[in-house]
């Protein structure tokens, strides 16, 4: 039997497989480059970019912890500017999707940064916009904890472009299933779901933090039965296209999100532990594939049902 057909179509947009990576986890360019074919994955998720450079939050920034792992970089990045003049050269020669994550601190920041990529739309094929970064004052969830403020980002960035729109949520934000009505009425094609959610540590022999930030985004196999049923939510109450993420470290956890609905699975914490896991995760789709003789992962996508 031939191989299974991984390829999935999201708003007229077809990616060779479905998966991609999460946001802030796969360098900005080529670091993973020794270890994965870019030409292999299905997209390319860019981390974060904002109008101006961003010097991110003072160290330390990351802690392992049980379960995953504490972030609090505070969307480090050089800018749009820079990006376009850096970034997009080195992927407009892969063969990939590329989708940029944005994010702004009010909606004139999305309407820009938004407006500049749609220029490069030979490169650029998606945005995702970046609505609940826990690890920023302003933006993120600080300042898009209010429903019109998201909305209004959204459709700031709706007016600037015709390439699809993801906006990237998390339960910080509040509840997830009307947040996502909301977002989707102002104007995205699609969600990611979800983003990390706020945690922190102590060091017990200091009594300090671990995080100068003192909280941080907690990601990894910790979140992964959340971030499951928020899938499986919004797919059953929307009919909207859906990357997931959150703890898929492994084909079998990338395959729970794909039979809970989902249409790509974003591969994050999991690329700090292994270099090669989005090669790795493809290659364990394939041989699921052919052990139960799919022919297409479409006829996998949403096939849960009740025991």
């Amino acid at each position: 039997m031939p191989g299974i057909d991984l390829s999935v179509t999201v708003k007229g947009l077809t990616f060779r497989n479905p998966i991609t990576v999460a946001s802030g986890t796969f360098g900005t360019t080529g670091e993973y480059s020794d270890f994965v074919d870019y030409e292999k994955l299905g997209a390319i998720i860019t981390k974060t970019v904002t109008v101006k450079p961003r010097a991110g939050n003072p160290m330390p920034r990351i802690f392992e912890t049980t379960g995953g792992m504490l972030n609090a970089i505070g969307l480090q990045n050089k800018g749009i500017e820079d990006f376009i003049e850096h970034k997009i050269p080195y992927f407009a020669k892969i063969k990939t999707p590329l989708i940029a994550n944005i994010a702004g601190e009010n909606e004139g920041d999305f309407s820009l940064l938004t407006r500049m990529l749609h220029k490069h739309k030979n490169v650029v094929k998606a945005i995702e916009l970046n609505l609940s970064c826990p690890n920023v004052e302003k933006g993120g969830t600080h300042g898009m904890k209010k429903k019109a403020r998201m909305k209004d980002a959204v459709r700031a960035a709706r007016q600037e472009t015709d390439l699809p729109l993801f906006a990237k949520l998390s339960p910080e934000l509040g509840d997830v299933l009307e947040i996502a009505g909301d977002v989707l009425e102002a104007g995205a094609d699609g969600l990611s779901l979800i983003n990390t959610l706020k945690g922190m540590a102590i060091d017990i022999e200091k009594r300090r933090s671990r995080l100068a930030n003192i909280t941080g985004g907690l990601s990894g196999p910790a979140i992964k039965p959340i971030a499951l049923r928020y899938v499986y939510e919004v797919k059953k109450n929307y009919k909207v296209p859906v990357i997931a993420a959150g703890g898929i470290m492994t084909a079998s956890d990338a395959l729970e999100f794909i039979i809970a609905g989902a249409d790509m699975v974003a591969v994050g914490t999991a690329n700090f532990v292994n270099p090669r896991a989005t090669l790795d995760i493809l290659e364990g789709l394939r041989a699921y594939g052919v052990r139960h003789r799919l022919a297409r992962i479409a006829d996998l996508r949403g096939s849960f049902s009740h025991l």
